[in-house]
């Protein structure tokens, strides 16, 4: 299809939901379709599009939303920062309500903390330019869409030699925590709704080494309700031909390289390194810290803040959410105590959120 207006053709998503169901008796079994992308998580509850699906297909929510994945002594630290005489934090404002151990950064910023919220992180360099009496901190949180700017923003730091700007670091990588998740016990996944946005800088090599390891099919999708149902049916032909294989059906959008000169500035700047997922656990080579040349602008080496009592909620179930193992109506806080007025745990905070979008389009 060439035009936008196709994708919202009514009669054509009909024909496709038709395809869906006839796929979905002739495999005859449970199918687990997990999406890794939160605006994918949204647009699933905004159209009804769980509600479409065959009795035994079934529509699980991963770790897609970069917020929700944010380890919780990372938050307390961040915290912690904001505390210091002359410390300006930056952040994107899904991160402002993230619940800490004891506190959040919207909590703080009451208290007279100096934290601003921003839409890219150049905005947070001109802070620091602006504000050459205080040390700018920016909140660096995102997959592999938003690192590359973030990668230019620290290269332009150096070039200009600014000394009073740094970032605390939280960087991760998607195709590392897809793999985690097909080895973690008890987790169920017979294919992948693949994000469209992180695809479009890293292609399609990633995603194609872990189909052909795990026989498990991939597909690329775009954000409009016919790009979603397009991929499931693509899955479901995939596993009932036994032909697991990555599809970009996102062709409009993505290419097979992806966008070499983003990848190419983000790990100029960045290693790959171990790092911790909140809910998850610690997952390898999933995590970026700047390179040696850069550290200068590390605020966890400037800082040295060390949180030993950063401490999880038990009740709150955003971790098995995130594994793809429970839906938030499972969680007993859900809607009753946990709501985006008052939200316990991460998963309900952020725009992108499974719990956030649950509550808001899924509830009975």
């Amino acid at each position: 299809m060439k035009y936008i207006e196709q994708y919202r053709n009514t009669e054509k998503q009909k024909e496709i939901i038709k395809e869906i169901h006839k796929y979905g008796k002739l495999i005859n079994r449970n199918v687990n379709i997990m999406e890794v992308c939160g605006t994918h998580t949204m647009i699933i509850g905004k159209y009804g599009i769980r509600k479409l699906m065959p009795e035994n297909i079934n529509l699980i929510s991963g770790p897609g939303c970069p917020v929700c994945v944010t380890p919780i002594n990372y938050i307390d630290t961040a915290i912690e920062l904001s505390k210091i005489k002359d410390v300006i934090i930056v952040t994107f404002g899904d991160m402002m309500k993230v619940p800490g151990s004891f506190s959040s950064l919207e909590k703080e910023k009451a208290n007279h903390a100096e934290i601003f919220v921003v839409y890219s992180p150049i905005d947070a360099l001109k802070i620091a330019q602006d504000n050459k009496d205080k040390k700018v901190i920016f909140l660096s949180v995102g997959f592999e869409t938003t690192t590359p700017l973030i990668a230019q923003t620290l290269k332009i730091s150096k070039e200009k030699n600014i000394k009073n700007f740094y970032i605390l670091a939280g960087n991760k990588l998607i195709p590392p925590v897809m793999e985690f998740l097909l080895r973690e016990k008890d987790t169920e996944i017979d294919g992948f709704i693949c994000p469209g946005h992180v695809s479009v800088i890293i292609g399609l090599s990633n995603y194609i080494s872990i189909s052909e390891r795990f026989n498990v099919p991939c597909v690329i999708s775009g954000f409009e309700p016919f790009d979603i149902l397009l991929s499931i049916y693509l899955i479901l032909k995939s596993i009932k031909e036994n032909d697991c294989k990555v599809i970009n059906e996102y062709k409009r959008t993505v290419r097979e390289n992806g966008n070499i000169k983003a990848r190419k500035v983000m790990y100029e700047v960045f290693d790959v390194v171990d790092d911790e997922w909140r809910g998850i656990g610690l997952v390898k080579n999933s995590g970026l810290k700047p390179k040696d040349k850069f550290l200068d602008f590390d605020a966890e080496k400037k800082f040295k803040i060390i949180n030993k009592n950063s401490k999880e909620k038990k009740e709150c179930l955003c971790g098995e959410v995130l594994k793809g193992k429970k839906s938030p109506f499972d969680c007993p806080l859900f809607e009753k105590i946990c709501n985006p007025e008052n939200p316990y745990g991460p998963c309900m905070v952020s725009s992108e959120g499974t719990c956030s979008a649950y509550y808001k389009y899924e509830r009975k």
